[in-house]
């Protein structure tokens, strides 16, 4: 996989964009400075079959969750467990099959969601509600 730089909008908030704020992911509007939503989309550090996020204007830190399951950016670490807890397999947006949702490689059936405008990994299936499926989907951006 060839890496790009992209940028997430929220798909129940399409005027929010992911980003970091103080090492803790979130999505905002109006991100100011933007390169703060800017991400590297790099192949799976955890494995190839996923995708890693690298922040553009912090080199060398990734999206990852935390062991509270909260998503933040923290500066790489050559052990199996960071590179695993910062990568995500892409599917099919659980709100809309155009989008995408990102599912925890570490954590099988967690994907990363919004909640109170800051990002967690919460177990999300068919039987979740619509409110949450929407939460868990991301429009994507190539730059």
């Amino acid at each position: 996989m060839r890496q790009t730089n992209s940028r997430f909008s929220s798909f129940n908030y399409p005027d929010r964009y992911i980003r970091h704020s103080n090492f803790t992911a979130r999505i905002d509007a109006n991100v100011s400075p933007v390169l703060d939503s800017h991400f590297r989309v790099v192949p799976g550090l955890g494995s190839s079959t996923g995708t890693s996020l690298e922040s553009i204007n912090f080199p060398g830190y990734f999206l990852k969750h935390n062991a509270s399951n909260k998503i933040v950016l923290e500066a790489y670490t050559d052990t199996a467990t960071y590179k695993g807890d910062a990568t995500f397999l892409s599917s099919p947006g659980w709100a809309d099959s155009s989008k995408v949702s990102l599912q925890s490689y570490s954590q099988p059936g967690y994907y990363i969601r919004h909640y109170d405008y800051v990002l967690q990994l919460d177990a999300i299936n068919a039987s979740s509600s619509a409110t949450v499926k929407g939460d868990a989907t991301f429009g994507r951006s190539d730059f």
